[in-house]
């Protein structure tokens, strides 16, 4: 599942993540920010120890270079600790960053000036070493600053020129290499402070980028675990690698890890996932998980050459829109069965009344009579049952209390049943469970069933109404059980046909009704057990479902 936390700051990145001079902004606390410096002061340190290694190991000053030896070592120890003291400045942070790059790219030309000084002048080749310390501050700043250092640099050098002319009889000078020198400064701080603006201006749109990508995936993650419908991702070799909330409550799958084959959390998906790449024209399947017990419909979306991403719908809303039509269908019809048949048949029915209430008829007569009036009551009643399933209106759903709602249809439903009373318990486990559900509907489902257990208990007789949560999936239901013989199995799947009936005096109709208005309300109902009795199942739509069903 995904958090809840707020998308990333769009604007980060833009400033504290960039390194810039006193114009631009070198305050940021970010790691980001200070890791160039740290590099150029780790680059600081190294010249140091190699210089001073030189030293140590008596390799250099040599004589034929180094003019002033004593002070060339005392400028290489200098460095050497200047270089250390830099580096735990940038470690620390002891002051910003923007006068930490000022503050260390001068001391690097002062120190850098003398040692070339002491190394015998511009002929040691130590002037190089500036133009990779102004190089290096160009990059960590911007603007002015970096012109400042290149022009410090430069008037170093011609100090230096100038000093050696001074002090030292008989010293070369050297102006026109100052010159160049200076313009090397200008040049290489001008070229890099151009470059380094466009790579931090390619920096800034790469972090931006990398925010919108982040608030993206983030929001697609968060749409896929809270979407109501389940989706899956499987790869080649039938291996899951990704499963939303709903896709594990659909498919009973309480835990899971990414890698894990199909087969193991759902036998049935995996065998219509092998269809599926068999003859990928065939998109949708319907499958009913055993985890679950509840009925899917199965679509896949190839990925790359094997791959597929999988969607699971509940049935239930497609079963609604189908239970609309059928509804609309029936009130057809039954306006045309009101008509061509109520009329002949209330005919027939009073033309028998008529009869039994000859004083001429004789018994054999009064019997064919009664049955006239048995059948054409029976006959009557089926037509108001198929009446009032055409004039079925949309269902709309309400948050019930089960426990409370349970305990007042049952005191209804027992005191119009004598001797039900004791026969009728009921349970609801949690005791706070709800449900969303139209209650008039509900009554009418629960009605039938409890009226049909109440017929085919056993002796003694016995019906009880249990009400939970599904181990898996995490719906509500309601169970309705008797003790009766149950129900062969010859006729298992005829129970819900409409017009089917093992009585003399049913209609057929009551478990289809009650089927058809549980698809109305998203819920099914379904038979779990025909052994020692049966056990009929309501199960109600996902509780996270917080619609209300369409009209």
């Amino acid at each position: 599942m995904v958090s809840d936390r707020a998308f990333i700051d769009v604007g980060a990145g833009d400033g504290a993540d960039r390194a810039g001079g006193v114009d631009g902004d070198l305050s940021g606390d970010g790691r980001a920010a200070w890791r160039p410096l740290l590099y150029f002061s780790l680059y600081r340190c190294a010249l140091a120890l190699l210089l001073l290694s030189l030293v140590l190991w008596d390799v250099a000053p040599r004589e034929e270079w180094t003019a002033r030896p004593t002070f060339f070592r005392w400028m290489v120890g200098i460095y050497f600790v200047y270089a250390m003291l830099a580096l735990a400045a940038v470690h620390k942070r002891w002051m910003g960053m923007d006068w930490q790059v000022v503050v260390q790219v001068l001391l690097d030309v002062v120190i850098l000036t003398l040692t070339m000084h002491a190394a015998g002048g511009l002929d040691s080749g130590f002037a190089l070493l500036l133009v990779i310390t102004i190089a290096g501050g160009s990059i960590l700043t911007q603007g002015r600053i970096a012109v400042l250092f290149a022009a410090v640099a430069s008037l170093a050098v011609l100090s230096q020129q100038i000093w050696t002319y001074l002090l030292v009889p008989g010293a070369e000078l050297q102006y026109p290499h100052a010159g160049l020198l200076g313009v090397a400064f200008f040049g290489t701080s001008l070229v890099i402070s151009a470059l380094a603006k466009r790579l931090r201006a390619s920096e800034a749109l790469a972090a931006r980028r990398q925010v919108d990508l982040a608030n993206l995936a983030q929001l697609n993650d968060y749409i896929i675990h809270r979407m109501q419908a389940g989706v899956m991702a499987v790869d080649d070799r039938g291996r899951v690698r990704l499963m939303n909330a709903s896709a594990q409550s659909l498919l009973g799958v309480a835990l899971w890890r990414p890698g894990g084959e199909l087969v193991q959390f759902s036998p049935e998906l995996a065998r219509v996932h092998a269809l599926w790449r068999d003859d990928r024209e065939h998109l949708s399947y319907v499958v009913e998980p055993a985890a679950s017990g509840l009925r899917l419909v199965v679509s896949f979306a190839g990925i790359g050459d094997s791959g597929a991403v999988v969607f699971l719908e509940d049935a239930a809303a497609t079963n609604q829109r189908v239970q609309q039509l059928k509804l609309a269908s029936l009130g057809r019809l039954a306006a045309s069965i009101a008509h061509e048949i109520r009329n002949p048949l209330g005919a027939i029915s009073h033309a028998g009344q008529l009869l039994e209430e000859s004083a001429a008829m004789d018994d054999g007569d009064r019997r064919l009579t009664r049955i006239i009036q048995e059948n054409s009551a029976r006959m009557n009643a089926m037509v108001e049952n198929i009446l009032d399933l055409g004039r079925g209106r949309n269902a709309t759903p309400q948050a019930l209390d089960l426990r409370d709602w349970l305990d007042a249809f049952v005191d209804e439903f027992t005191s119009r049943r004598p001797g039900a009373r004791s026969v009728v318990t009921t349970r609801v486990e949690p005791p706070d469970l709800r449900v969303r559900v139209d209650p008039s509907q509900l009554h009418q489902v629960l009605w039938n069933l409890c009226d049909n257990a109440l017929q085919h208990a056993g002796e003694p007789p016995r019906v009880d109404v249990y009400a939970g949560l599904g181990a898996y999936t995490g719906r509500p239901y309601i169970d309705v059980v008797d003790n009766g013989a149950g129900i062969p199995d010859e006729e298992l799947d005829r129970v819900f046909e409409p017009f089917f009936t093992t009585r003399d005096q049913g209609t057929g109709l009551g478990l289809y009704i009650a089927r058809e208005l549980c698809e109305g309300n998203q819920a099914r109902l379904s038979l779990e057990e025909t052994r020692g009795g049966c056990r009929f199942r309501i199960t109600f739509q996902d509780p996270r479902r917080r619609g209300t069903v369409a009209s």
